[in-house]
């Protein structure tokens, strides 16, 4: 995420840390155990460590990707903010830290629209899940 890469693409990444293609470090991401809360709780606090003692300006954002189709969970037609128009898009809510003028990313959160939440889902506007993540970080 931090890399001189113009573009964060699997493929692009694995040709930063010396791999053929995309293939075998999507297999990783893919099949790797992961625990979410500890690895973004892990990834904050190296970001806190580097930052130290410096101020750190937040800056809440969202943010759409478009998509074909919706068999992608969460896709649908909705507004995107940064462009200004509906598209059919899945959206994020975004953290940002940014310090002495370079971001950081800090922490996001799929918007789940009414139309396509799913069981166990509960409706959140942007803002709700935006105030979550601002008490999240503060925490």
């Amino acid at each position: 995420m931090l890399s001189e890469n113009r573009y964060k693409s699997l493929p692009e990444i694995a040709k930063t840390v010396g791999l053929k293609d995309g293939q075998s470090l999507h297999h990783f991401l893919r099949d790797a155990l992961w625990d979410v809360k500890k690895m973004r709780e892990m990834r904050l606090w190296l970001t806190k460590m580097f930052v130290g003692e410096r101020e750190i300006i937040l800056c809440i954002d969202e943010t759409g990707d478009q998509k074909k189709g919706k068999s992608t969970d969460y896709v649908t037609h909705q507004y995107i903010g940064n462009l200004g128009k509906t598209e059919n898009r899945i959206v994020s809510v975004n953290a940002y830290g940014i310090v002495d003028g370079i971001t950081y990313p800090l922490m996001f959160e799929i918007f789940k629209p009414k139309n396509r939440l799913q069981d166990g889902d509960k409706y959140k506007t942007k803002l709700q899940i935006a105030v979550e993540i601002i008490q999240e970080l503060k925490a």
